[in-house]
């Protein structure tokens, strides 16, 4: 019975078994599993190799006890059926485990008491920063973040303080490319569904949609100005809104891609083909959006851009010495993805035939 106890202390796997498996001290190991840039690339090679050849798995709670850091990255998301958000956070996840972190996520589902519930859970799991990719986030909560030097990132415009960072999407630029792009096939008639305009994000995105329409020397018409609220239900119940009016657009850009989506669904509902009665343009560029039928021309917003430069903002906050010093990083660029759901306006090559000297509209 001695001898089996004596074997089976001698298999258990620590740090001690890494370092003598590796030939390097226990202080080697411990620096190289905590990324410390300075060990010897050699020695970490060695140090890796043992922990792969042993199947040695690091305690990470005894290592955040040592270092007084978690290495735990917070994650605040807006709702998980959006598949939006998925994506995120699989990216999030991805970029920050390839640099030594782990991630905690949590979703507000737009709801004041889960935002608070998401802010306690960070702030017990001891986080190292936070990401914060939902809109509303109340005032009090960060400072909540900011008493612990938690360092924050945000999407679009924050509260200003020492340890926030701003992740600026150009909303602009994408949309631009959407109207220009209506507006070459002919459209002149072009409705707007955003989301819930309490939400920064999405008076953001109206406002950038009524300024490209004014550059595109388009009127807005308000009555095809609808509010949705992001999801599919909101976007087809958007349409059935603006399928009640008098008069219709013969397009529609939609504040995301689910609301497009609802859209879409709407239309079928009511007996109206897309692209032939109704042009549709959608915006975040969703996996799904390839696969809608007909596939969705959308605004792309990369995840993996997100994603990048959200943990490196808070691992810039965290460590000096890679402070970003270019603003540019924080930038997050947009661009028009087209697919099947834009085409001529509905009854445009009748116009041209009884108007054979009117310039016909370029696809």
């Amino acid at each position: 019975m001695r001898r089996s106890a004596e074997s089976h202390a001698v298999s258990k796997i620590d740090i001690h078994g890494v370092a003598a498996r590796a030939r390097v001290s226990i202080a080697t190991v411990s620096r190289t599993i905590n990324h410390v840039p300075t060990v010897d690339s050699r020695l970490a090679q060695r140090v890796w190799k043992a922990v792969a050849e042993l199947g040695y798995f690091p305690n990470t709670q005894a290592r955040a006890l040592v270092s007084g850091k978690s290495k735990l990255l917070g994650l605040i998301v807006s709702e998980i059926t959006n598949p939006f958000f998925p994506e995120l956070i699989q990216e999030f996840e991805q970029v920050a485990v390839e640099r030594g972190y782990e991630i905690l996520i949590g979703s507000t589902n737009y709801e004041t008491s889960k935002m608070e519930l998401c802010a306690r859970r960070m702030l017990e799991r001891k986080v190292d920063g936070v990401a914060i990719m939902t809109f509303g986030f109340e005032d009090l909560l960060l400072d909540r973040f900011a008493v612990d030097n938690i360092p924050v990132v945000f999407i679009d415009p924050a509260p200003s303080r020492p340890l926030n960072s701003v992740l600026a999407v150009d909303y602009r630029a994408g949309i631009n490319e959407g109207v220009q792009h209506l507006a070459v096939l002919g459209h002149r008639k072009i409705g707007f569904i955003s989301g819930p305009l309490r939400l920064r994000s999405a008076g953001s995105r109206k406002a950038a949609f009524l300024n490209c329409l004014k550059s595109a020397g388009i009127k807005a018409d308000v009555s095809w100005m609808v509010e949705g609220d992001h999801t599919l239900d909101g976007g087809r119940d958007a349409m059935q809104r603006i399928l009640a009016l008098k008069h219709l657009p013969t397009a529609i850009m939609c504040s995301n891609d689910m609301t497009a989506i609802g859209v879409q669904h709407a239309l079928f509902d009511a007996g109206f083909k897309v692209p032939e009665d109704f042009s549709l343009i959608g915006f975040d560029d969703i996996h799904l959006a390839e696969y809608t039928i007909p596939p969705l021309t959308t605004v792309r917003m990369s995840c993996k851009d997100l994603a990048q430069n959200a943990v490196g903002a808070l691992l810039s906050s965290l460590d000096p010495a890679n402070i970003i010093k270019s603003e540019a990083l924080n930038k997050i660029s947009t661009r028009l993805i087209v697919r099947q759901t834009t085409d001529l306006p509905r009854n445009a090559l009748s116009d041209l035939k009884q108007n054979p000297k009117s310039k016909r509209p370029s696809r």
